[in-house]
């Protein structure tokens, strides 16, 4: 099929869609600004739910490839107050219903999923240009511009390519995550490992929390969560490590001391991480040619637990409105848009309701309640 798509952005909507047009004999090509896969880590384990990413996945044809990769029982969830009280200890599913898998190992099987050559490493998009009866035309930092007939923003919460379609910018929710992982070679100590359990540790309270996984390989990846005003945090990011060692030593000087040293003697280097969000009803007026997937279309926070896989299943869906009207590239984005506002809109507004509940001031029993209701 001579049809030419260019996708912008490697990440796990972009490989997904590229990978199911692929199995329909349809080729793409995508456009990533990282140099290779290779340049950074791709943060810790996704839980991949039955109708959104599994279902993108069995629509790729991955779905067996997929569950090689799964961590049996690392979906256990274990929620505690500030004292390190145990409120809420589930330990996990033998039934995979929401299996977590490692971020990392799922978008390399979705890279080697594609034909070789598929994946075009160090073009970053600076802008998409679109004019009555022209294709569009991606402008890359290089200087490099080319046109297709179909353009799909893959390329996140920044993305270049939707400011072409919106005028929408994400906002900041008023929650920062401080990124922290075991430093290399440094396994979890005895103590950390037990206050954590198998899966995942949530100690909450209103205005801030601890988010920590315990890997397969005795490591910790996790977050500090902490409600602040964005300018404070950056201004203490931008001081340096021994800075933000020294605002999150404040903010959990209170906090159980078990709890308070796990964060301490994880974050050597910590990130900033600010959540931002697009508005939960965003849409765009159709604009020829180019459509957006994922973050680019519907950031939102991560308490939902949807964002990469509504990014898996938005790849999907559109790759079979593509397939379905190959003659009808208006008609099929079209389609897939008008199937994509209503169900993002809704996860959004849910992530939104979730990230209060995390952290607002009923925590940590909101926490228990929401999790009672998804797991028992």
């Amino acid at each position: 099929m001579s049809l030419s798509i260019a996708i912008i952005g490697a990440g796990l909507g972009g490989l997904l869609l590229a990978r199911t047009l692929h199995r329909h004999g349809i080729p793409a090509a995508i456009y990533d600004a990282e140099a290779s896969a290779e340049v950074r880590a791709q943060g810790g384990l996704l839980d991949i739910h039955p109708p959104t990413g599994q279902a993108a996945l069995r629509e790729a044809g991955l779905f067996e490839p997929f569950r090689s990769l799964i961590r049996p029982g690392h979906d256990a969830k274990r929620i505690t107050d500030r004292n390190g009280t145990v409120l809420f200890d589930w330990g996990g599913s033998n039934l995979d219903t929401r299996p977590e898998v490692d971020r990392g190992e799922l978008r390399t099987m979705l890279i080697a999923s594609l034909p070789e050559g598929t994946i075009h490493w160090g073009r970053k998009a600076t802008g998409v240009l679109t004019a009555p009866g022209c294709r569009p035309a991606v402008h890359f930092a290089d200087g490099s511009t080319i046109t297709a007939e179909i353009v799909v923003g893959a390329d996140g919460a920044w993305s270049r390519v939707r400011r072409s379609l919106s005028t929408a910018e994400p906002a900041y929710t008023g929650t920062c995550f401080i990124e922290i992982y075991s430093a290399a070679r440094q396994l979890l100590s005895r103590e950390s490992a037990e206050v954590i359990g198998r899966g995942t540790l949530m100690a909450v309270a209103p205005g801030q929390g601890i988010l920590a996984h315990h890997n397969a390989d005795d490591t910790l990846s996790g977050y500090v969560a902490i409600n602040t005003p964005l300018e404070l945090v950056a201004a203490v990011d931008t001081a340096g490590p021994a800075a933000m060692r020294a605002l999150v030593a404040r903010r959990f000087e209170h906090w159980a001391p078990a709890l308070t040293r796990l964060v301490l003697d994880n974050m050597s280097d910590p990130l900033l991480r600010p959540i931002y969000a697009l508005p939960t009803t965003h849409r765009w007026e159709r604009v020829p040619g180019v459509t957006l997937i994922g973050d680019a279309a519907h950031l939102m926070s991560p308490f939902a637990g949807e964002g990469a896989n509504l990014a898996m299943f938005d790849g999907a869906a559109l790759a079979l409105q593509i397939a379905t009207h190959p003659a009808d590239i208006e008609g099929a984005l079209t389609a897939y848009e008008k199937a994509l506002f209503p169900r993002s809109a809704e996860v959004a507004r849910r992530s939104a309701e979730n990230l209060q509940r995390f952290f607002g001031p009923d925590a940590p029993r909101s926490t228990i309640d929401l999790f009672a209701r998804l797991l028992t």
